[in-house]
């Protein structure tokens, strides 16, 4: 297997793992965190953010998202045909998902969130909530959608 191929996995790899970290934030941590007051959110939050925002494995796995994928097309070259093509949807994916909604949209909302005093939430702490469920599962789905596409790639390339 070359270089194409040894892309592809790595592809898969990385996208398998955020998929399994995304799909345990949005379908475990999640439910355990809905029940919760705004105060016990805001404690939550500020345990736990601190800490994954630095992770060196959300670092290395966004950076391997990203990097994998570039190099698998430019190792596939415009000429194979549906591995080409499933990579490049699949990298879209993680660029939009991962990436985008992560710095553009939920860095914000954690910022806002973390400057909360648990004792004394805003009145909108629902919305925030919200949102901070809906930026997890933007990103859960859309890495799942890349990681189905990347397999897919890696199958069609060893046909």
């Amino acid at each position: 297997m070359g270089l194409e191929g040894w892309s592809l996995v790595a592809c898969v790899v990385f996208a398998g793992l955020w998929a399994g970290l995304t799909g345990m934030l949005t379908l475990v941590i999640h439910r355990m965190l809905a029940p919760m007051s705004g105060g016990e959110f805001a404690r939550f939050l500020g345990a736990f953010l601190p800490v994954a925002r630095t992770s060196w494995f959300n670092y290395l796995e966004v950076a391997g998202m990203v990097i994998a994928p570039i190099v698998a097309l430019f190792a596939l070259g415009t000429s194979a045909g549906a591995p080409f093509v499933l990579t490049a949807i699949g990298l879209a994916l993680t660029v939009a998902g991962p990436l985008l909604v992560s710095n553009r949209l939920a860095e914000p909302n954690y910022d806002a969130m973390l400057a909360w005093d648990p004792d004394a939430v805003p009145g909108d702490w629902l919305r925030s909530r919200h949102r901070y469920f809906a930026y997890n599962w933007i990103r859960f789905v859309a890495t799942c959608g890349a990681f189905g596409l990347f397999i897919a790639a890696l199958v069609e390339h060893l046909r």
